[in-house]
This record gives structure tokens, C-alpha cells and sequence, in this order.
């Protein structure tokens, strides 16, 4: 079938009611959230998963999807209007943002967020149709020993971009490791440290773990931040740039896309990364660097552009080798497997409906979002004033309804609990939450490949450096873990890490 043809099928189950329904839903979520300081598109997936339980499978990724890329075009409002980053990726976005804001012109630095966004969306959405196929068909080669190099390469990069130390993130790496062995074994199918409980037979579940760790543990971290900044009261008008406005920033734009969509690929950070390296190129190339600070309109559109860019090639990893490149898509990966779909290279072979459906779906979402945003403004405005006492309360209350409505199980409403009090201690004491969570996914593939392959090598490690593939990933993966030890690299490390943020 040609690509047009499976394209046809895609907006064939992407129009349909319930999903276009649901799809606007997803947006129009996501950029309220994204809008909302202190959340972001990890808490609002973690939070609003249960939901999606009774849908069909392609209705729920559509709507999770839609929230995903909404978070990332809500964030600019928060950042232009109030200084406040809606969510990691936007953090950029203050430096020249709030500066044309305070100029009086919030406007067009809204419109060319927002028309950037959609451009760059766009042109994600066409990355992932023609090459999440090409790898999908490549991995059908892999075997046990690509992907234990694969899941190790994952998890290194991630603790390698993390914020602050290296040895916190591998140890909370570790940890999810760990606590993914509880459960039954996959080779011996023996009960692992579930100390006769029922509901730890299945393991640690993914959503409740998730809604505590990003959801709970943010309430409570919000909860003690005087988040509340000054909301831009001036009438905003003007919010299509003008022609001088898209010829300073057309390149940002192009260049953005591009950057932003192949770092999505990569594990990691992608969409505070991708703004971020978006920023500084931005500035390396201009003629006038030292606008950049002062209410450049290059330095909103092309990390605009890049994070959104990043949301559709992070999807490429997901649903072609079944690897989660961020937390996002891990927590993707628990609503694919609650519908009983298996993520990876046979994905797009076996559920086609679904992959093109999603695809076309963010053609109609990116449109959606263009739609709504700029006439929608005025409201987001008056979102940002609601008081955070009335606000919090109500996300927790939602919390425990929607672990509860799981499996209609009381002790995974104490582990959501738990790990949110265990996830605000990790804040606090430096520990990041994603190489934990990213662990905790790719631990039982990791083990299960692990084993996999010392039983085909009879127990030999040699295997994984015998074979170019694994061979070439594993290297990478000591490479990254070696020169975080060194000096001179850790400390270029650490200053990406904390530019970058989480």
C-alpha cells in the first residue's frame, strides 16, 4: 500500500466522530494545562490515563497525543504573558517572550509562537510518517542483543543529560531497575519480592506510580512555590506578525523544525533540549546577537518551533523499536499495553489503523490548535488568575478517582500516595524523577533481553560486542557513562544539564 493510500486510511479513522471529538478534547486539555504553571504535558498524561481505559485504542492514543503536542503550544502563553514557563520546553521562550510582552507586543509574539508551533508540527508529523516505517522495518532484524544495547543506550543518555549529578541519575536509573524486577520472572515465571500481594503479582503499575511521582509529587512541589507571577494586563492586539516580523522569522522557523524533530528522536529531555539548541543557534547565527535578551522575535520562533517539532520525532523510537525516548512516551507506552497493543517494530504491520490514525490526527490537531489558540487568548489570560487553592485540590481529588478507577483497587491509590511523597523528597534532594520512571519501563524488556542473550551466548557477554549493531550501541552507551567521569566533559555536562533543565 502507498504511502498516500495508508495516509487515506489514517484520516479515514482520524475523521471519525468520536475520535475528532476527542482529538479536539486532547488539544484543548493540553493547552490548558500547558498554560498552567508547575504542570506540564508529564502530569497531565499521568493524570488524565485512566480515562482513557473504555476507549478504543486508537480514540485514547489520539486524545493522549493531542494533550502531548497541546502542552507544548500552551506552555508560550505562560512564558510571554507572566514570565513563568508553562512547562520545561517554554523556558526559552521567557527570555524574549515577556520582553515584547512588556514592549506591547504580546501579540505577534503569541501569533508567530503559535503559527510556528503549527508549521513545525506539521513538518514533525511528516518526519514520522517516512521514517518511523523505514526503522520499524529495520528493527524487525534486531534480536535479544540489540536490545539490551538499545534499552542501555536509552537509559545512559538520559542520565548522561540529566540536571545535576551524574551518579544521582544512574542510581534512580538503578532504582527503577530494581523496583521493575517485582512481579513475576519472565523466563521462570516465579513471583518475584510481592510478599503474597495480589496487586504486586502484576508488578509496580506504571499509572499509579506515574500520577504520584509527576502529578502528586508537583501538587505538593507547586504547593510551596509562589508560582504566582504578574499576568501582562494590557489589551493584546495584533497578534498576526507582520512582514518584517515572518522575514526575521522565517529561518528560525525552518531551522527549528529541523533541529527540533531529529533531537526528539533521541532519548532524553527532548523538548526543553531541542528549544534550548534551537535558542543558542539561533544567537550563534544572528548578525545582531545582541538582541537576543531584549525581545528578539527569532529568539520565540525558533524554539517554538523546535519543541513542538520534538513531540512528533519523539514518537518515532516509541512506535517503531517500542522504546520510549522521554517519560511521555513511557507513559504511552502503559496506555498501549492496558489495550493490550505491544509497542515496536512490528507495530505498524499489525495495527496500521492505529499508526496512520494517530498521524493524521496530529495534521488535524496542529490545525486545531491554530484554531483555537489565538481567539482563545483572552481566556487563557483569565486561566492564569484562577487561585492555586481552589486549583491543586481539585487535581489531587482527580488523582485518587482516577487511580482508584483502575482496577477499582484501594492499595494502588496508597502506592500513587507513596510515591508522591517519595517523588517530592527526590525533588528536593536533587534525585530527577525520568531516569527512574524510564528504568522502571524498559527494566522488564532490559532483563528479558538481558537473559536472552547470555542463554543464546551460554553466558558469555562477548555477544553484545560481537554483533556491529549492539556492538556500535553499547560503545556509545560506555562512551556516554565514561565521559561523564571526566573532568573537562562533566563540567560541560553539567552546564548543558542545567541549561537545558529537566
Amino acid at each position: 500500500m502507498s504511502t498516500l493510500a495508508q495516509l487515506g486510511l489514517g484520516f479515514s479513522v482520524a475523521l471519525e466522530p468520536a475520535n475528532l471529538l476527542f482529538c479536539f478534547i486532547g488539544v484543548f486539555v493540553g493547552t490548558f494545562i500547558g498554560v498552567l504553571p508547575g504542570l506540564g504535558p508529564i502530569a497531565a498524561i499521568a493524570l488524565l490515563l485512566p480515562l482513557t481505559f473504555k476507549m478504543a485504542p486508537a480514540t485514547a492514543i489520539i486524545m493522549l497525543a493531542g494533550i502531548y503536542y497541546g502542552a507544548m503550544y500552551g506552555g508560550s502563553t505562560t512564558a510571554i504573558l507572566v514570565n513563568i514557563p508553562g512547562e520545561a520546553a517554554s523556558v526559552v521562550t521567557c527570555l524574549d517572550g515577556y520582553q515584547m510582552a512588556r514592549q506591547g507586543r504580546a501579540g505577534p509574539a503569541l501569533g508567530i509562537a503559535a503559527l510556528g508551533s503549527f508549521i513545525a508540527g506539521t513538518f514533525g508529523v511528516v518526519g514520522l510518517m517516512f521514517f518511523a516505517p523505514v526503522l520499524g522495518a529495520a528493527a524487525l532484524r534486531f534480536g535479544p542483543p540489540e536490545y539490551f544495547a538499545l534499552t542501555f543506550l536509552g537509559l545512559t543518555l538520559v542520565s548522561y543529560l540529566s540536571r545535576g549529578s551524574v551518579l544521582k541519575a544512574l542510581l534512580m536509573a538503578i532504582f527503577g531497575l530494581l523496583l521493575g524486577t517485582i512481579g513475576m520472572d519472565p523466563i521462570s515465571g516465579e513471583e518475584r519480592f510481592t510478599y503474597g500481594s495480589l496487586t504486586l503479582g502484576d508488578g509496580l503499575g506504571l499509572v499509579p506510580v506515574a500520577m504520584g511521582m509527576f502529578g502528586i509529587a508537583e501538587v505538593l512541589e507547586n504547593l510551596a512555590k509562589a508560582l504566582r507571577g504578574e499576568v501582562y494586563e494590557k489589551k493584546i492586539k495584533g497578534l498576526l506578525p507582520n512582514r518584517k516580523d515572518w522575514k526575521e522569522s522565517f529561518w528560525p522557523i525552518v531551522r527549528g523544525s529541523v533541529v527540533g524533530f531529529f533531537i526528539g528522536i533521541l532519548p532524553g529531555p527532548s523538548g526543553a533540549m531541542s528549544s534550548f539548541t534551537s535558542y543558542a543557534m539561533e544567537k550563534r547565527l544572528s548578525r545582531h546577537p545582541e538582541k537576543f535578551g531584549t525581545g528578539a522575535i527569532e529568539g520565540v520562533a525558533g524554539p517554538e518551533s523546535a519543541n513542538n517539532a520534538a513531540t512528533a520525532g519523539a514518537f518515532i523510537p516509541l512506535l517503531s523499536l517500542g522504546i520510549p525516548a522521554n517519560i511521555v512516551m513511557a507513559l504511552f507506552v502503559g496506555a498501549l499495553m492496558i489495550h493490550g497493543i505491544q509497542p515496536g517494530p512490528l507495530f505498524i504491520r499489525n495495527y496500521p489503523e492505529l499508526f496512520w490514525g494517530v498521524v493524521a490526527s496530529m495534521y488535524v490537531g496542529n490545525a486545531l490548535l491554530l484554531v483555537l489558540n489565538l481567539p482563545l487568548i483572552g481566556i487563557w489570560v483569565r486561566v492564569l488568575k484562577i487561585p492555586y487553592a481552589i486549583l491543586y485540590p481539585l487535581i489531587f481529588l482527580f488523582c485518587l478517582i482516577g487511580v482508584y478507577s483502575l482496577n477499582n483497587n484501594v492499595v494502588e491509590i496508597f502506592i500513587m500516595v507513596i510515591f508522591g511523597v517519595i517523588g517530592l523528597v527526590l525533588r528536593r534532594t536533587g534525585f530527577e524523577g525520568a531516569p527512574f520512571l524510564l528504568a522502571l519501563v524498559l527494566g522488564p524488556m532490559m532483563e528479558s533481553s538481558l537473559r536472552q542473550s547470555l542463554l543464546i551466548s551460554r553466558g558469555s557477554f562477548s555477544i553484545f560486542f560481537g554483533r556491529p549493531v549492539s556492538a556500535v550501541l553499547m560503545v556509545l552507551g560506555l562512551a556516554f557513562l565514561g565521559t561523564s567521569l571526566i573532568p573537562a566533559f562533566k563540567r560541560k555536562r553539567e552546564k548543558l544539564a542545567a541549561e537545558i533543565g529537566d
